[in-house]
Parts: C-alpha cells; structure tokens; sequence
C-alpha cells in the first residue's frame, strides 16, 4: 500500500499529493538519482588530483558541496533537482587553467567563484534570456560536445587505452596490460548495462573495474572501511575566497576562461532543467521549469560555491532525470539525495580505493574510474544530431568547438575557434549586422587569449 504525506505538514511544505505523488516514491526517487550521479564523488578526485589537488580532502568536499547544494535546490524551488561538481567543468579547472595555464588550484578555483558571482548577478538582474539569444544555437549544442569528447579522451588516457606517442603524439596503449584490461572490463558491464536501460549502469561499471582490479592486484584495497573527517578533509575548502587568489584570477588573460566557464555552466543549467521537467509533466505554458528564477539562482550560487570549496563549479544534474522517471515530483526527493552524499563522507577510504592512481610508464592513470568518463562522452556527444549542418553558419562553427576542444585539449581554445570562425562565416557572407553585439565582444577577448603568451612577453 502506498504511503501518502496526507495533510500533514510534510505534504504542505513539498505539496506531494498536489504533484500526483507520494512520499514513497519520493524516496525511491531521491536514491535513483542519487545512484546514477554517485560516480562524481569518485570521477571529480581523480580529475582534480591529476593536477595536484588533495585527493581525500576532494572527495569529502565533494560530497559535501553536492549535498549542500541538492538540499539548497530542494528547499528553494521543491524541485527534484540534484547538483554536484560539473564534469566539463572541473576539466576546465584541472587541464585548462591548473596544468595548461601553470595556475596554483586555489587561483583556478577563485576563477569558478566569480564565474559563479557572474551568473548570480545576470540571473538577479534578469538578463537570461538576452545572453541565451546572443549565443548561437550551434555554439551552444557544440559545446556540449565538444566537452563530451574532451572527457572521452581523458577518460582513455585514464584507462591507458590510449598514450602519448613521440611520433604521431597520440597512440594506442597495450591493451593486455592490467590497468586497460580492468577498464575495458568496467567498460563493458557499463555499455551493456546502458543499452538496456539500467539505472546507475555507470556507478556500476566503475564498480566492476574496481573488483577487478583489486583481484588481478592491479588496484591495493583499502585500510579500512570508514572513517571519520579529519581536519585535512576540509583543507579545499576557503582557500579560493582568499583577497590574493581572487586578485590573481581577475586578469584579462584570464576573462576568457571565466566567460567559458559561465557559459558551459549556464546553458548546460537551462538544457538539463527543461528536459528533466519535461520528463515529469512539469513544465508551464510557456515551456519553461516552474521557479526558473529561483532555480537559475541556485545554480549560481552553487557554481561560487563549488568554487569555494574547491571542487570545481557545482551544477544541476541531467541524472536527475532518472529520479523523475522513478515518480519524484518534488523538492523532497532531492533532501533524499543529499542526504546520501552526506553519508558518503564518511567512506572515503573506500572511495580512494575507486579513484586510486596506478603508475603506468611516465603516466598515472585511474583505469576504475575511465569507464565513467568515456561513457558520460557518449552521453554529451548525442547533442551532435541537434545541430544544423546543412547551414554553414550553423556547422562550420559547430564543427570548430567539437573538433578544437578534445584535438587542442583545451576547451577555452575549441570555444574560441567556433567563436571566431562564426563571424568570419557571418561577415564572409554579408551577414554582419545579424551578429548580435556581445559576439562582438568576445572577439577580442578570444584573440587576445590566443595571443596571451605574446602579450604576456610584450605588453605586461
């Protein structure tokens, strides 16, 4: 018998009977999401401790900042909505601005906080919708993809699948050795375990590897179970409020990576949030998620501050989708999901056993976690079949973002490419009044960051 909030106050505050729903399929909701995103608690430490950020004090933030987050969006919107660390994102943060551009972590993480203040500002002054019009469709959906196959690559280094070859700079690992085997065998279980629709097909991949690779002695099993947080497992947290790194990352050489940042966070923010509630009968009239607003602001608040807590922006999850086809209508669901994250915390022994590093050659690779990466760029890359490629204007730039992030390895510079070459497209065929003015803008904010090593040499 199904259990129903009645008129308690429970049922007041999340208006579950209202929505068609009952608190048991709230719950129920709430751990479906919670399974099929659990795999960012072990996905982001890898990413961010390949570039020299504290694995365990990562992972407590982590789950920290995804459960403070979740529970923020439940309560202010009563929305089933789950967020944590973007993947992209924190892509953008370890490869781009710490190892690319030589950044220490806590000025890169400073960098998502004003991203972060951006957007919270835009979003008060009600200035969405003439940002979402300004931006080019193609670019937009280009993104996506772009970013999807970036993580596929990572995703197969991690798993030494592929390895830098003096040669051709790129090459085929040995797959026979033991990281790769134990990754494809994650990745198998995943690929088939998603062909038939089964919830936490990811998680579950990463698990398998995980097996795997303690049994062929591949990966060394944990210490100890649990513990709780010590005083380390805090250490991100703060350092990128600090005057100095805020000082540090408001650079012009620097602008150009915030507006990547703002950009991906923001747009990917208002795609997931239409598509979830259109999965659960939510949207109104005009097609849009009830408490857009408020919604919007709690996703720029969370981007600041994951920065803060230096795990990289913290954004809404497309996985809450799995939530919502579960049943959950409402804001408790997503109290359900933070509060697991919470929970997690105190299994980080277990969790760096997952996201542990494996040193293969003159690389560390984290072959349990690489089924996770290149199956989430399988995911981003079905945005590829939105795009327009009979319309030049519409292709050439997609084309530029998809192929310029992943073959560069760097995002900022594969938006910078289908940016410019936009208008080149649009100015070459006498269509330059079309351009909107703040594509204009960012010409000169991406030539400029292409030409950042010469004016850092020359002018600064």
């Amino acid at each position: 018998m199904a259990i129903t909030a009645g008129g308690s106050a429970l049922e007041r505050r999340f208006q579950i009977r209202e929505r068609g729903s009952t608190v048991r399929t709230e719950l129920l909701g709430g751990v479906v999401t919670f399974l099929t995103m659990a795999y960012i608690v072990f996905v982001n430490p890898a990413i961010l401790s390949s570039a020299g950020m504290p694995s365990g004090a990562v992972t407590v933030a982590t789950a920290l900042a995804a459960a403070l987050f979740t529970a923020l969006m439940g309560l202010a919107t009563n929305l089933p909505f789950a967020l944590a660390s973007g993947l992209g994102l924190n892509a953008v943060v370890a490869f781009d601005l710490i190892l690319g551009r030589k950044l220490a972590w806590p000025v890169a993480m400073s960098c998502v906080v004003i991203e972060g203040l951006v957007a919270v500002v835009l979003v008060l002054a009600g200035l969405r919708e003439a940002i979402m019009r300004a931006i080019p469709h193609e670019i937009k959906l280009s993104i996506g993809v772009g970013i999807g196959l970036f993580i596929t690559l990572v995703g197969l280094r991690d798993a030494g699948i592929t390895v830098n070859d003096p040669a051709t700079g790129i090459g085929l690992g040995t797959l026979t050795a033991g990281p790769p085997m134990i990754a494809l065998g994650g990745l198998l279980v995943a690929v088939i375990l998603t062909a038939r629709r089964v919830k936490g097909a990811i998680l579950i991949g990463i698990f398998t590897a995980t097996i795997l690779g303690l049994i062929f002695g591949v990966l060394d099993g944990p210490d100890k179970i649990a513990e709780l947080p010590k005083s380390g497992s805090l250490s991100t947290i703060g350092d990128a409020l600090k005057p100095s790194n805020l000082a540090d990352a408001l650079t012009w050489a620097l602008v150009p990576v915030i507006f990547v940042l703002f950009m991906s966070d923001f747009f990917d923010t208002v795609g997931t949030a239409v598509a979830v509630s259109s999965a659960g009968g939510l949207l109104d009239e005009r097609g849009q998620p009830p408490k857009l607003k408020q919604l919007l602001l709690v996703d720029s608040v969370a981007a600041a501050g994951g920065g803060a807590m230096g795990v990289s922006s913290v954004t809404t999850y497309v996985e809450s989708g799995a939530g919502v086809g579960e049943g959950a209508r409402t804001g408790l669901a997503s109290l359900v999901t933070a509060g697991l994250f919470v929970l997690t915390i105190f299994f980080v022994p277990l969790i760096a056993v997952v996201a542990q590093g494996v040193q293969v050659g003159d690389a560390v690779i984290h072959p349990a976690v690489a089924p996770a990466l290149i199956m989430i760029g399988y995911l981003m890359l079905r945005l590829v079949g939105d795009v327009d490629w009979s319309r030049p204007e519409s292709g050439i730039p997609a084309f530029m973002v998809i192929a310029g992030v992943p073959l560069t390895f760097s995002i900022s510079a594969g938006i910078g490419l289908g940016v410019l070459s936009y208008v080149a497209v649009m100015v070459g065929t006498g269509r330059a009044k079309q351009i909107h003015p703040l594509m204009w803008c960012l010409v000169p904010l991406f030539l400029a960051f292409f030409a950042s090593d010469w004016l850092e040499a020359n002018i600064f």
